[in-house]
């Protein structure tokens, strides 16, 4: 079975190691976005609020985003699916590690649990444990 570790981080902190032995995966940097945490209003919630996520959804790039993400992980997936591999890992990076990417790597986790329910994804948020 593959397993699926999606995890969002602080680049402040550094992007987190991958225990798994395999290395590599993807690391993606959401710092492109706009930052909601710039913003008063937001200031003290994350990516898992739902104001938030109003506010990342309204922009188009977001969307833009989430559709050059999971077009490049599902070419790695289904490949690794096939060749019985057994794990991938996925990282979505800003720079407080609250914002966008908590709300990019919850996207893409659900994404993944409906497109793949063959493997076991795991979610953390690294910045808001």
């Amino acid at each position: 079975m593959l397993n699926i570790s999606i995890k969002s981080f602080s680049y402040k902190k550094g992007i987190p190691e991958d225990k798994s032995g395999n290395g590599g995966g993807f690391v993606f940097d959401c710092r492109g976005i706009p930052n909601p945490g710039r913003q008063e209003e937001f200031k003290t919630l994350s990516g898992n609020d739902k104001s938030v996520s109003a506010f990342l959804e309204a922009l188009p790039v977001t969307n833009d985003f989430i559709d050059a993400i999971t077009k490049i992980i599902s070419i790695n997936i289904d490949n690794y699916i096939e060749r019985d591999f057994t794990h991938l890992s996925i990282c979505f990076g800003c720079t407080g590690g609250r914002h966008r990417s908590v709300y990019f790597a919850n996207v893409i986790c659900k994404y993944l649990k409906q497109k793949y329910p063959q493997t076991f994804i795991s979610l953390r948020h690294t910045a808001i444990e």
